[in-house]
């Protein structure tokens, strides 16, 4: 069993679920380590100032740089002053429906397992939140920091996700992208719906690996194992062609040739 990285409770009107937060992702990368590639030993890093001096780490502390470019040092106490206290309850304030929220906003994914004792409760809120249909959003504070979380059935268990804050997203209008003196074809949406059509099946997961990842392991065990790594040949790309009603139609043909 996963550890928890959080245990405190689900809060639901007056009705309280003790659960464990436990991470819903892996990561699967090889570590790498920067090396000296003659002694084959790791580095070491050193703190130094911009006169070229030597600075313990212990002696270091937070600045935070101004417009003028002076820094302003920030005491740890002062930040402990000002931090949000741990909460040990996960805070449902409202319910809405999943379409609501735009997948812009969701970041890292979280299961919820119930404590013992607490798998009666844990059912009821799953329960009434599948007969439902909504997903419930919440706040919590975990290592100094407030959260905004999403909670939702997943597979028969609770699944909670943090969430970005709106002022967190960037607004797509400081990119000033406009479209309007670009006009599209009848021909070309229509062609563009059909390959679209033909590209759609139902998801599913375990059809989609990280093939970098895996020639990386690839390369680690046959370096390890002293063999040669014969690096796998590219797909040849054919030239892009301004043709846009030519190109959907040669992708269409190409996908109906699978």
């Amino acid at each position: 069993m996963p550890r928890a990285i959080w245990t405190g409770a689900i809060s639901f009107g007056l009705v309280h679920v003790p659960v464990r937060l436990i991470t819903a992702v892996q990561d699967n990368s090889p570590d790498f380590n920067l090396i000296d590639p003659k002694s084959k030993s790791r580095i070491q890093y050193k703190t130094i100032n911009a006169e070229g001096e030597e600075v313990e780490r212990s002696d270091l502390v937070k600045g935070y740089e101004l417009d003028s470019g002076e820094y302003i040092v920030v005491e740890p106490e002062e930040l402990d002053a000002i931090a949000p206290e741990r909460t040990e309850a996960i805070e449902i304030e409202q319910f809405v429906d999943l379409a609501e929220i735009d997948p812009i906003y969701y970041d890292r994914p979280y299961y919820l397992m119930p404590d013992e004792g607490a798998k009666k409760p844990y059912r009821l809120l799953l329960d009434a939140m599948e007969k439902a249909k909504k997903v419930g959003l919440a706040r919590f504070v975990i290592h100094q920091r407030e959260h905004l979380a999403a909670l939702r059935p997943l597979h028969g268990m609770l699944c909670l996700v943090y969430m970005r804050f709106a002022d967190e997203i960037r607004p797509t209008e400081e990119l000033g992208l406009s479209l309007d003196e670009v006009s599209v074809k009848e021909a070309e949406l229509k062609a563009a719906i059909q390959l679209i059509e033909a590209m759609t099946e139902e998801f599913q997961p375990e059809d989609y690996t990280d093939e970098y990842q895996e020639r990386v392991r690839e390369l680690l065990k046959a370096k390890a194992e002293g063999k040669e790594f014969v690096v796998p040949e590219r797909p040849k790309e054919e030239a892009p062609t301004e043709d846009l009603v030519e190109a959907l139609k040669k992708s269409l043909e190409a996908m109906k040739a699978k």
